[in-house]
């Protein structure tokens, strides 16, 4: 039993330290765009936007409505199309609250008289022990909390991100990473979400305020962010100790 319980923690820990070799004495490795969402929408693209067919004088004017044209709309607007995300996050938020209660109480019970038992009790109780008053209590409780909340974050970044796919209603998904790895750290911003064709600007830009379900990741992975993050078996501890 002993022998499986080592076996099983080995593992554990194996598995834990899996992620962190990778950067073992070498700069993090790229994720390799090939496995990507983004990658895979490329290679398959929609269906085309137009089915008829353009003559060569057609596809050779200027002013015609293909997105290859001069005055083209080429806001990205179906799957494998690539526009791009500003996020521009300047929030601040202060909360405080305070509560305080007291409370106080006392019971006092006593047998001054029952058919002349405690006359007789009180002559076998010791010296200055009476049954005048038998059970006499008194309590009294106070708490009192102070709490605060302060944030402040801004965060502003562009990152391009690909239209993955095309829903029923006309939405899109999209999908974006970006890495950028400096000495043995690696930042990653991700950014994922739906956005309407018509909230995309002209240039082809659209801000994280009207990307619904948006999900924005910015963190890195290297040496250094594995010394800042504890260790498996101090979060391990930190979920199961009561106190």
């Amino acid at each position: 039993m002993l022998f499986q319980k080592c076996t099983i923690i080995a593992c554990v820990a194996l598995v834990a330290s899996c992620g962190r070799m990778d950067h073992l004495g070498k700069p993090p490795s790229f994720t390799s765009p090939m496995a990507t969402s983004e990658h895979n929408a490329m290679m398959s693209p929609g269906l085309p936007l137009r089915t008829d067919a353009q003559g060569p004088t057609e596809r050779a004017s200027l002013w015609s409505g293909a997105r290859q044209s001069l005055l083209g709309d080429r806001r990205a607007v179906q799957q494998g199309d690539i526009l791009t995300v500003v996020i521009e996050i300047d929030e601040e938020a202060e909360i405080s609250n305070a509560t305080d209660r007291s409370r106080s109480g006392s019971e006092s019970l006593g047998i001054p008289g029952l058919f002349g038992l405690p006359q007789r009790i009180d002559e076998r109780l010791p010296e200055g022990a009476s049954t005048a008053e038998a059970v006499s209590i008194n309590s009294s409780s106070s708490s009192s909390g102070d709490g605060s909340v302060k944030r402040n974050e801004k965060l502003t970044l562009r990152v391009a991100a690909t239209v993955v796919d095309v829903l029923p209603n006309g939405v899109l998904s999209i999908s974006g990473s970006q890495e950028l790895r400096v000495n043995f750290e690696m930042r990653e911003l991700l950014v994922t979400g739906y956005v309407r064709p018509e909230d995309i600007s002209r240039q082809n830009e659209i801000t994280y305020d009207k990307i619904a379900t948006a999900r924005v990741s910015y963190g890195g992975r290297g040496q250094i962010t594995d010394v800042q993050q504890p260790r498996l078996g101090q979060q391990v501890l930190d979920g199961i100790l009561p106190f």
